[in-house]
């Protein structure tokens, strides 16, 4: 039993095993607003890439994956906490707070940066998603002319990086969290909307066709599948927040079920009711009558105010790694300039996402782009690594065993993504 000296040295300790105040109920509703987001709307098109027999394997093989991989790092964490609980180690420091920290504790100052650099790259995949997204739903609101339409950078440039800019001057997000749950119900709207009109059409449904479409597209609809449960660096704040923290697997697995069945229906029955004809962006096959112009309006309009909300951690660990640089301290000599200089920084980031985001061809391409190197990375390939050097000697056989076939396969499904995006498929040849 722990002492009465050790329990009143570390007090920050006892009530971060203890657990926070969310209850299981509120620990769902956030499990769910963390994991989905825009890449649902894309599931349609890669059912229709992969075959929907496929599509519904790659995203049920990427949520057992994921649900496995993220219960790892729980682990991972747990096992720190009790060796510093045994070392009596009271600093804050020795506490595990995020994604980050793990990677500091299992490989120094070279694994923190690394996983912050795929955190970092993964949440600006997920920005340039946003402006994709929003600029070809705009265009799509526009009728083509003389086989020509307004293009989707014009939006990015003209509209959505004019409003970013201020919006870039926000540090607290206080202000900004209200339409994080306007953007949530413009999603569920939105795929109530278009799941009506795939039933509208259910004259179309052939479930004969384009079962299974070739062995390469099932990595193809894990891409997108692994993107769509994104939230991953989330997992240790998550189950850190609950009261009681020994039910977040069963919270966590309920989430995952539920998530994974509307995703295999929304993408299959998306699909099915446009076949060929579907769009990387299932609303995209909307006819422009008025509840789907109100959806697509709507939808920009709150990925609009909620993407600074998403360009949040990428600012802030620029500015961090600025802040340490020594040019950049010399630069600013007063707390005016620094603050200056990082307003600066933060309007060219913004600049080089929306330029990047007006080259990017294809939402479903894009994102499974990003869901098959960098989301793999983050979400198979380090969990696996993590668990296997934290965890040492008190894994089992059979533990290493799925920790190395993890390990293995997130890497060769990353390799093959990263091969097929410098093959042509993405970006084109």
């Amino acid at each position: 039993m722990e002492s009465t000296e050790k329990a009143t040295a570390a007090p920050l300790l006892r009530r971060r095993r203890e657990g926070g105040v969310a209850t299981w109920a509120q620990t769902l509703g956030n499990i769910i607003v963390s994991i989905v987001g825009t890449g649902v709307l894309g599931l349609p098109y890669a059912f229709r890439i992969a075959g929907w027999l496929a599509g519904l394997l790659g995203v049920a093989t990427a949520g057992v994956c994921t649900y496995f991989c993220m219960l790892l790092l729980v682990q991972c964490r747990d096992r720190l906490e009790e060796g510093n609980t045994d070392d009596e180690q009271t600093s804050d420091d020795m506490h595990i707070h995020s994604y980050g920290d793990l990677g500091g504790k299992a490989f120094g100052r070279i694994g923190r940066f690394l996983t912050e650099l795929l955190v970092l790259i993964s949440q600006a995949g997920g920005a340039i998603a946003y402006l994709v997204f929003i600029g070809q739903n705009l265009s799509s609101l526009f009728p083509k002319t003389h086989h020509s339409s307004i293009p989707p950078s014009v939006f990015i440039f003209l509209i959505l990086l004019p409003v970013q800019v201020p919006l870039s001057f926000i540090r607290s997000l206080s202000s900004l969290s209200p339409v994080s749950a306007f953007a949530d119900a413009c999603n569920v709207l939105a795929m109530a909307i278009v799941i009506n009109k795939d039933f509208q059409l259910s004259e179309r449904f052939s479930w004969g066709r384009n079962v299974f479409n070739g062995v390469w597209g099932l990595p193809f609809a894990g891409g997108v599948a692994v993107f769509c449960f994104e939230g991953f660096s989330m997992t240790l704040a998550l189950e850190a927040s609950m009261a009681n923290r020994r039910k977040f697997p069963w919270v966590l697995l309920f989430a995952f079920i539920a998530i994974t069945f509307i995703y295999v229906c929304f993408g299959i029955f998306g699909y099915l009711a446009y076949g060929d004809e579907t769009m990387d962006i299932i609303t995209l096959n909307l006819p422009n009558d008025w509840s789907a112009i109100a959806v697509k309006v709507g939808l920009c309009i709150a990925l609009a105010f909620t993407f600074p909300i998403m360009m949040h951690p990428i600012y802030d660990i620029i500015e961090m790694k600025l802040a340490s640089v020594e040019w950049f301290q010399k630069l600013c000599n007063n707390s005016r300039s620094e603050q200056v200089g990082l307003q600066g920084a933060r309007i060219l980031t913004l600049i080089l996402v929306a330029i990047v985001a007006s080259v990017v061809p294809g939402f479903g391409d894009f994102i499974s782009l990003v869901g098959s190197t960098v989301c793999a990375l983050l979400s198979f390939v380090l969990p696996a690594t993590f668990h296997l050097v934290l965890m040492g000697a008190k894994l089992k056989f059979w533990q290493r065993a799925a920790d190395c076939f993890i390990f293995l396969t997130g890497l060769a499904f990353a390799g093959y993504g990263t091969f097929d995006a410098l093959s042509g498929h993405i970006f084109g040849s």
